[in-house]
This record gives structure tokens, sequence and C-alpha cells, in this order.
């Protein structure tokens, strides 16, 4: 069975991937701390939103969702997005989720690498994602 937080973490994946910076700032607090390893640190909605914002594209991202793993107030989605320059990277983001009904990410931690070949779009492992 699906729980409530996977699918949170489902759909927050995916407003990243469209570029949908109005439902992602809903789904942070004000406190956010995203920790990009080897690039920077980012710290509170003000400072978040800007990074965003420096994103922007115009045409949405393609993104595979490999696995979401919860436990407790922690979880974890890796997976493959395409950028807008059309290369291929495999991510893996740790979450600190905050909240049950309306849950709320306070930490991530974001591992991002370049990658070829077959590891470049695989489907999510659980087929009841497509569902939701």
């Amino acid at each position: 069975m699906i729980s409530h937080k996977e699918i949170f973490l489902k759909k927050f994946n995916e407003a990243f991937a469209r570029g949908d910076f109005e439902y992602i700032l809903n789904c942070v607090t004000d406190d956010i701390r995203w920790n990009m390893i080897g690039d920077k640190i980012i710290e509170g909605k003000k400072a978040f939103t800007k990074a965003l914002h420096e994103m922007e594209n115009e045409s949405p991202m393609e993104l595979s969702i490999h696995n979401i793993i919860t436990h407790g107030d922690m979880a974890a989605v890796n997976g493959t997005i395409r950028s807008h320059g059309k290369k291929w990277y495999g991510f893996c983001d740790i979450y600190k989720v905050l909240g049950y009904k309306n849950p709320q990410i306070q930490e991530m931690t974001s591992y991002v690498i370049e990658v070829n070949g077959e590891h470049q779009h695989q489907k999510l492992r659980v087929s009841n994602y497509e569902k939701s």
C-alpha cells in the first residue's frame, strides 16, 4: 500500500520537473535547508525561492522516479531527470518531512550525477504509483 508521504514526495518531484514553483513552495517550511552536495547549501524560504527561479526554464524536464522510501520523518527518492540541455542526471534526494495530513519538507539533501547509456530512463518499480 502506498503511503500518504510517498504520494506527497512523488507529486513534489513531479512539480519540480514541471517547474511548478508555487506548488513546491507550498510543500516546504519557512526554514527549509537544501544541501546540494558538492555545490551549495541554501537556507530559508527566501533563498530557496531565489534558487528555484535561477533554475527556471520554459519546458518541463523528463522525470523517472525509481524508488521512494519513507521511514518516520525521513524519506528518500531516487531516479533520473533529463535537463533542458538534453543531459540525463541520476539523483537521490534525502528529505526530512514534518507533518502527516499537510506534510512539509524541512530539509533536503541532493546528490546529482550525470549519467548515460542504460541508466537514463527507467520506470518506477512500484506500478501503483502510476495510478496516483
